[in-house]
Formats: C-alpha cells, sequence, structure tokens
C-alpha cells in the first residue's frame, strides 16, 4: 500500500542578507572668485632747498661841530659863510687840521671834552636826529 508521501511543517531559517552597494558620481561645482587688484604706489619727494644771502650794512653818521668861539675877536663868522668851513677850508683852523688852543684834539675839560661834558657842545645840528 502506497500511502504518499509525507509533508512535514517547513523548517524556516532566518533571512540572509545580501547587501548590494552601488556607486555614481555627481559633480557639484564649488565657485571661488578671487580678485587681484594691483595697487602701484608712487612716493613724490618734494625738497625744500632754502638758499640764503647776507647782506651788511653800515650806519653812517656825521656831526658838524662849530668849535669856533663867537666871544673871542674875529671869531663870529660872516653873515655868508658856509657852515664847517673855516679859513684853511673843512676842518682846518688856525693850528692847522684838528688843533686848537690846547694841542690835538684837547679841549678846556681835558681829551675829548668840550664845555658840556664828552662829546656834547653847542652846534648848529643839534636836536633830535630822525
Amino acid at each position: 500500500m502506497y500511502l504518499g508521501t509525507n509533508f512535514m511543517p517547513p523548517v524556516i531559517h532566518p533571512t540572509n542578507q545580501i547587501v548590494n552597494h552601488t556607486f555614481s558620481t555627481t559633480v557639484v561645482p564649488h565657485i571661488h572668485p578671487t580678485h587681484v587688484t594691483t595697487v602701484n604706489h608712487h612716493m613724490y619727494q618734494h625738497k625744500h632747498y632754502c638758499c640764503e644771502t647776507a647782506s651788511c650794512c653800515e650806519d653812517v653818521c656825521s656831526q658838524q661841530i662849530n668849535c669856533c668861539n663867537p666871544c673871542a675877536p674875529g671869531g663870529m663868522p660872516a653873515a655868508n659863510a658856509v657852515p664847517g668851513m673855516g679859513m684853511g677850508g673843512p676842518g682846518f683852523g688856525p693850528g692847522g687840521p684838528g688843533f686848537g688852543p690846547g694841542g690835538p684834539g684837547f679841549g678846556a675839560g681835558g681829551p675829548g671834552f668840550g664845555a658840556g661834558g664828552p662829546g656834547f657842545a653847542p652846534g648848529p645840528f643839534m636836536g633830535p636826529r630822525r
């Protein structure tokens, strides 16, 4: 007698995991802009030169002193006489150029001193200087 094939309940095993890897390439452009500026520097050097000049000036003063004694006989000059012109010409008296009664450059008070003190005597050019 043939009874046929017998079947048992199935034995179920755990699922076998298979991982299939696929690869693809995607290009993502990243743009990094760069700007280059060239700065040309130029220096102007302004050199200042101070040219110097020099000058010299002299302040010259002149005094005309009438040393004639108007009280002495014949000491009064003529009305038309030019001041400073004596008998022998300008600056010349009876004793010669620069010589008076006391000798060269000597007056009554000593050398270089007149009646009013050193360098003071009445004359036609007395007064404030301009």
